[in-house]
């Protein structure tokens, strides 16, 4: 089976023949149709598109936050389309992280409560949560703003913070959704650099959604999606390469429409109701 022997070369996370669709009859809407994506372990994947052509729905489906409509999606070896609510609920605390454009972090807590709280979800002890938060916090540079709430924070050191928290848990796989989207070029460009560092450094496996070729820039490799359907991969590595080819974003989709007998496109939005992003 591809899935198999994918896992036995070390892939982190499996996508085969993935669809996903919203509605029925007229109404419908294909967010994805058939996909295949494979993420090596220690690598780094940015997925970019139009608005609209399934970024969003993509990254969900990866990570069991939306149930595929059909084909498999397994991450570290477990098929996660045939697993329950709670069962989906506690593999993403244990074994994936996310980082979000909203930052995301419990206002009442401080920096080193925010980033142990998944391991205490995970059933840590309050001392091993702290001593495994600060070692976190001192990677991404913020060891003496453990004891500061979010709204002490710049909005930089609070995606730091937020990246801390999804690899506390040494996960699987990082989730990173727009994660530069609220920052400034500067700030954008400490964030990119930490996650680069926690592929290069820590072996972590991050997936990334962006609409900013500068950041994809950063990937090991650049998806691009369009109508719901893989078009085009291109190496991160070149910079200069992913700038013009984001450019070409909106060809590639006019290009795919001519390629889908239902004339459909996926509509814009975010969230997991209808969004296909």
């Amino acid at each position: 089976m591809v899935n198999a022997e994918s896992e036995r070369r070390g892939a982190a996370l499996v996508m085969a023949g993935v669809t996903r669709c919203y509605g029925r009859r007229r109404g419908a809407v294909q967010a994805l149709r058939g996909v295949d994506v494979e993420l090596p372990r220690g690598s780094f994947t940015a997925v970019m598109g139009p608005s609209g052509s399934g970024k969003s729905t993509l990254l969900q489906c990866a990570v069991g936050l939306d149930r595929p409509t059909g084909g498999s999606v397994r991450l570290g070896g477990q098929e996660l389309t045939r697993m329950g609510r709670r069962t989906l609920t506690r593999l993403r605390r244990e074994r994936v992280g996310f980082v979000f454009q909203s930052f995301n972090l419990l206002p009442a807590l401080t920096a080193e409560q925010n980033v142990g709280l998944p391991l205490r979800l995970a059933g840590s002890g309050t001392r091993r949560a702290r001593a495994r938060a600060g070692d976190a916090l001192a990677r991404v540079g913020l060891a003496d703003r453990a004891h500061h709430r979010p709204a002490a924070l710049s909005g930089g050191q609070q995606q730091r913070v937020a990246l801390a928290r999804a690899l506390v848990t040494e996960p699987e796989v990082v989730c990173a959704d727009e994660p530069t989207g609220a920052l400034d070029p500067a700030t954008a460009e400490e964030v990119l650099a930490l996650l680069r560092e926690s592929v290069d450094g820590l072996g972590a496996t991050v997936l990334m959604v962006t609409h900013d070729p500068t950041a994809a820039a950063h990937a090991d490799r650049v998806l691009f999606l369009a109508d719901g359907l893989l078009v085009d991969e291109y190496p991160g590595a070149a910079g200069e390469a992913v700038r013009d080819r984001s450019g070409a974003a909106a060809h590639i989709a006019r290009r795919m429409r001519a390629f889908t007998p239902s004339g459909t496109s996926v509509a814009p939005g975010a969230g997991r109701a209808g969004a296909a992003g």
